[in-house]
């Protein structure tokens, strides 16, 4: 997960529950409170439903869908994360249902979700398909699937985000792991960091399960 100042280089991304723990707690609120620009970008027109944000951290985007009238289960593994993503649920007047778990162990109900998002999740490639065939799986008929994160070429080209290439992907890596859905878009994306000399570069993948007949 990032914020909108960028992310610190992050030496291994493969960090336990504890390495996250000890993040979070060392700062307020490690990342901003405002929305990833992507997510608002891309579900613009949706019609509010029930999602799925996996790897929420702190919230930013669980309870900004919650503001937008989305009914919003926010997942992720540091319960000092979710401590805060509570709180800011409460300060801003919404309800979300936070769950502590391992997204390796994770197993959401297939086809119940008319959003999920992983946005900014890092893992080595064989942990990364096997939480993205089940948060493909957990998109409804005529849901959406909505993953941002930094991109291969990031590491040498662009700004922040982590510095072991195992944890780095490409949009085309990632159409190749969500299983039963049509991409509608899959691309290399500059995202501008305040103060940052150059962008960074993330690899952003929007794709969708077909209604039923």
């Amino acid at each position: 997960m990032t914020g909108s100042h960028g992310p610190r280089r992050v030496a291994n991304a493969s960090a336990t529950r504890e390495d996250w723990n000890q993040r979070y707690t060392a700062s307020d609120l490690l990342w901003t409170a405002v929305p990833s620009r992507f997510l608002v970008a891309e579900i613009e027109g949706l019609r509010p439903g029930l999602a799925l944000d996996l790897a929420c951290g702190e919230g930013r985007n669980a309870v900004w869908l919650a503001e937008r009238g989305w009914a919003v289960v926010g997942v992720d593994f540091s319960d000092v994360g979710l401590d805060t993503a509570r709180r800011m649920a409460a300060e801003r007047d919404v309800e979300v249902d936070f769950v502590h778990a391992d997204l390796l162990t994770y197993e959401p109900e297939p086809q119940r979700y008319d959003l999920v998002c992983v946005l900014y999740l890092h893992l080595p490639a064989d942990d990364r398909r096997r939480v993205l065939a089940r948060a493909a799986a957990a998109v409804a008929p005529g849901g959406t699937f909505l993953l941002v994160g930094h991109d291969r070429e990031n590491l040498e080209q662009g700004h922040g985000g982590p510095s072991n290439a195992r944890v780095l992907f490409t949009a085309d890596e990632v159409v190749r792991e969500l299983p039963g859905l049509d991409v509608v878009k899959a691309e290399r994306v500059l995202r501008l960091v305040e103060g940052a000399a150059r962008p960074a570069i993330d690899a952003l993948v929007r794709a969708r399960r077909p209604e039923l007949p």
